[in-house]
């Protein structure tokens, strides 16, 4: 799902939440589903939040989640930084609305047991997701496999915050050319850190010409970034879900920038 935009309400914190987000939903075949959101909230004086979180559910009625802020260290929100925060998200699809209900649990002990818990099982053949991008290794670029131009909006800098500097990039469309041709829905973002050594981790969705929707992640050092993708086990492009690939810089375009990614040789 992408977020178009929203209101944050509560009593240490106001603001809204920024269009481009991306809400990932895996819909395992016993029914269990995984969840990854990628937001910006935008606090009312201004101050830019970066807000990552993970979930699980038996079922879409039951999702449960896990979040991590990175506020600005100067700012009034440094709290944010140092909590410890879980809660739940719920979808009403006929309003096309997502409510995220986050609680501070910093300072809850708790044991738990049957009646405080329920057990998610994930089918065996399932692989896990990784939280981190790829990282080559022992790896060298082949032939082309595809040019992208990505259009790109204002850079939303959260700047020093609990890893780093932080900075994203809203992705606002493009387009891809070459072994596929899709355009780059206006979601996503590069989500930057600054730090030395400075990484990308830009997560973002193609639309095939022939309507396919495919994720991409794009990320590492400067110099090594390395591409991966998910798309339907039952699609023509499936073979993106094995194959490796890597990926150039970076380059200079007219309001973006254009990358190419290359089929990865051992």
């Amino acid at each position: 799902m992408v977020v178009q935009n929203g209101s944050i309400t509560g009593n240490k914190i106001q603001g809204s939440v920024m269009s481009g987000g991306l809400d990932f939903q895996l819909t395992l075949s016993n029914g269990a589903m995984e969840i990854e959101q990628l937001l910006v909230l935008k606090a009312n004086d201004g101050s830019y939040i970066y807000l990552r979180s993970a979930g699980t559910a038996i079922n879409q009625n039951d999702v449960r989640m896990v979040w991590d802020f990175e506020a600005p260290n100067s700012s009034s929100y440094n709290w944010l930084n140092s909590g410890k925060y879980a809660g739940r998200r719920v979808i009403d699809s006929a309003a096309g609305t997502m409510k995220i209900s986050v609680y501070d649990v910093s300072g809850i002990n708790f044991t738990p047991d049957s009646t405080n818990s329920i057990k998610v099982t994930e089918p065996s053949d399932v692989p896990d997701q990784p939280w981190d991008f790829r990282k080559a290794s022992s790896e060298r670029k082949g032939n082309i496999f595809i040019t992208e131009s990505v259009s790109l909006g204002a850079s939303q800098s959260v700047g020093a915050s609990k890893k780093g500097s932080r900075n994203i990039i809203p992705i606002t469309g493009g387009t891809v050319s070459g072994n596929l041709t899709a355009k780059i829905l206006p979601a996503g973002a590069d989500y930057q850190n600054l730090a030395n050594p400075m990484t990308i981790d830009a997560r973002y969705l193609w639309q095939t010409n022939d309507g396919e929707i495919i994720i991409v992640r794009n990320g590492g050092q400067f110099g090594s970034l390395v591409p991966t993708f998910e798309v339907r086990a039952d699609s023509k492009y499936s073979y993106l879900n094995q194959k490796l690939y890597l990926s150039s810089d970076p380059g200079g375009g007219a309001g973006g920038v254009t990358i190419t990614f290359y089929e990865s040789i051992k």
